[in-house]
């Protein structure tokens, strides 16, 4: 039996062999560097899924502080508000050439015609409630029954324009806006301020009656 045992133990083969120094080494420094690397990553996942957080949270309180400010700000579309429009007219209208264009019976509430030619141009029956004509040029435009309740006039020319029946209550006006060989039959100057020499000229053609408000031209300019 003992010699069977011997037989047995050499016909399976002799002990394995210890791993070598070499192989323990290897395996010594590479199992915390893995560690150490998934640890690394998890880290800079984690932060930059702090950061991304961070950055949305941001974005999301500076649009509800914008809508909270100002809506209209957030509702309008910017290219009126930096190229000259209007939140009634879509139209770019500020610092053009318009001259004999056809603004009949258009709602252009508020809208920027600030430094535009619009000479023989036509509102005629426009809604111009708060518009601007600042430094423009209105020469020979039609303004029939217009309403410019509101619009701003300052340095405008509008020398020769018709005005007839045009509604101007509370217009702003400037010792530089021109009147000369204006039309202003039956036009509301109600509340509008004129220089002195202006509202001489104005007096001596002013005539009728607007047809809307009921009011003389005469007694709305005060003279």
């Amino acid at each position: 039996m003992a010699s069977l045992g011997h037989v047995s133990t050499i016909g399976l083969g002799s002990a394995p062999r210890p791993p070598s120094r070499l192989l323990l080494r290897i395996q010594a420094t590479s199992e915390p560097r893995n560690a150490s690397c998934f640890q690394s990553s998890k880290e800079d996942s984690k932060s930059k899924s702090v950061v991304s957080f961070g950055r949305a949270a941001f974005l999301a309180a500076a649009a509800a502080t914008l809508l909270i400010t100002d809506p209209v700000l957030v509702f309008t579309d910017p290219a009126l508000a930096f190229k000259g429009g209007g939140p009634y007219g879509q139209e770019v209208t500020r610092g053009l050439d318009l001259s004999g264009r056809d603004f009949s019976g258009q709602t252009l509430i508020k809208q920027d015609f600030k430094a535009s030619i619009l000479r023989q141009t036509n509102f005629k029956g426009a809604k111009l409630l708060g518009a601007s004509f600042f430094d423009a040029d209105l020469t020979g435009s039609d303004l029939t029954d217009a309403d410019l309740r509101g619009a701003d006039l300052s340095l405008t020319n509008a020398a020769k324009a018709n005005f007839t029946n045009a509604n101007l209550e509370g217009a702003l006006v400037t010792g530089n806006t021109s009147f000369k060989g204006a039309t202003i039959t039956g036009a509301d100057f109600t509340d509008v301020l004129f220089r002195d020499d202006q509202l001489s000229y104005l007096c001596s053609i002013a005539n009728g009656v607007n047809s809307a408000t009921g009011n003389a031209t005469r007694d709305t300019l005060g003279c």
